[in-house]
């Protein structure tokens, strides 16, 4: 049970404090003792420090270490909880400055009313100067969803921005997020949310997905940071994901005091060569799988070149287990007749709901890469990375081979069903 719990009736704690213990700035509040910890944020590519992530401990009147929600809920309901954000905030601001030699960003987590309190922004601009700290090195980490969608809201922001401090939107992927939230705040930094990479740790199709999310990111002119990392597979999939920043137990826990610049750049480079291994282990593993497909289409391709009707050049091609389709392009990228199917295929239930999209002959697949590809550098075979199939809604691989024809340049293409092993399991 929590102090909380026993607070008498009508009992009143006192106000929230600033006190010193030593050297670090701790806030006194109804016997619970609260000081701040910092969690180094590393670059990945700087293979160091760039940063450090505010939180908050506390103890209680025995010594004993307490959450700090604790001490928020006490706070909420006695009414005290927006000056105990504040003094919270002053805490890490003076308990930063005094651990500060370089020029890391301290790393400040707002809440939404104290966002759109009017007068925070001077108010913190004032304690900054009484610290000697620029705003430029202080991160505001906006919670994802604060402030809803108001123009208010956004205005904010944007002074907050305008008076030097860097914006960050934590929280990034949570429940109700939408990219629409990134462009309509211009944050210099997005915080990907832990379910994120809890999701990707559980799903492989999510963990291919989530660096095509970091790449729209960085296209919408965002860095991008993922915390909450606590094991090697957690930050590989980080690093796959180009991702700028991590944060984490596994690089270093929150700490009173600052880590050595450098502390991880040993565990990086470890994680770097590991990676190195992971992918190249998946791209032998792909192209062992692919073998197979990449021979029989240049043998069908040669044979179609010498004139013989392209459904009976694929015969050995369509006879592979997981050969979906194949199907022929012409030098504007639009199929030539049908879907070429394997003989007696039994079309899944799956590919019934999608029935409309089943036959593509007269489709203009010129967009595509495993059309562009094989345009581009006409003779080898292209193979796609994993996509959606457009004909069933099945993940799929596209190997693709152009060549000169009687009828002029024409591109020979295999759809390879890229899920089948896993349903097979």
């Amino acid at each position: 049970m929590s102090m909380v719990d026993l607070d008498p009736p009508g009992f009143q704690p006192p106000r929230p404090v600033a006190d010193d213990a030593g050297s670090r700035r701790t806030v006194v509040y109804g016997g619970y003792t609260v000081f701040s910890v910092f969690q180094p944020v590393f670059s990945v590519s700087h293979r160091r420090a760039i940063g450090y992530h505010a939180s908050l401990r506390a103890h209680d009147e025995h010594g004993a270490q307490a959450p700090s929600r604790d001490v928020f809920a006490q706070a909420a309901r006695r009414g005290d909880l927006l000056e105990l954000g504040r003094l919270a905030e002053s805490l890490h601001l003076g308990n930063f400055s005094a651990i500060d030699g370089h020029d890391e960003w301290l790393f400040l987590s707002l809440h939404p009313a104290a966002l759109m309190d009017t007068s925070y922004g001077d108010a913190l601009l004032a304690n900054l100067k009484t610290l000697g700290l620029p705003p430029q090195r202080v991160v505001l980490e906006v919670p994802e969803q604060a402030g809803g969608e108001t123009s208010r809201f956004a205005e904010i922001v944007d002074s907050l921005r305008k008076s030097g401090f860097l914006i960050a939107l934590g929280g990034f992927g949570a429940k109700h997020s939408n990219i629409d939230r990134v462009w309509h705040l211009h944050p210099d930094i997005v915080s990907l949310d832990r379910g994120i990479l809890a999701q990707a740790s559980e799903h492989s199709h999510f963990e291919r997905v989530l660096p095509q999310l970091v790449s729209l990111l960085h296209e919408s002119g965002q860095l991008v940071l993922m915390g909450g990392l606590t094991t090697e597979r957690d930050a590989l999939i980080a690093l796959e994901c180009n991702v700028d920043f991590v944060q984490g137990s596994y690089f270093a826990e929150p700490s009173v005091e600052p880590v050595q610049p450098r502390a991880a750049a040993g565990l990086m480079d470890a994680l770097s060569a590991a990676l190195r291994k992971r992918v190249a282990a998946r791209e032998r593993a792909q192209a062992e799988r692919l073998a197979p497909y990449v021979q029989s289409l240049e043998q069908a391709c040669a044979r179609f070149v010498k004139g013989t009707p392209v459904d009976t050049a694929c015969e050995a091609l369509l006879a592979l287990h997981d050969t979906a389709r194949c199907f022929l392009l012409d030098a504007d990228g639009r199929q030539i007749g049908d879907n070429i199917v394997p003989p007696g295929r039994v079309v899944s239930r799956r590919a019934k709901r999608f029935s409309p999209l089943l036959h593509s002959e007269g489709a203009s697949w010129a967009h595509r890469p495993y059309f562009t590809e094989a345009v581009r550098a006409p003779g080898p075979v292209h193979v796609t990375a994993p996509y959606l199939s457009l004909n069933e809604a099945h993940l799929c691989v596209t190997a693709s081979i152009a060549a000169k024809t009687a009828q002029g340049l024409q591109v020979l293409c295999v759809d390879i069903d890229w899920e089948a092993n896993s349903r097979r399991r």
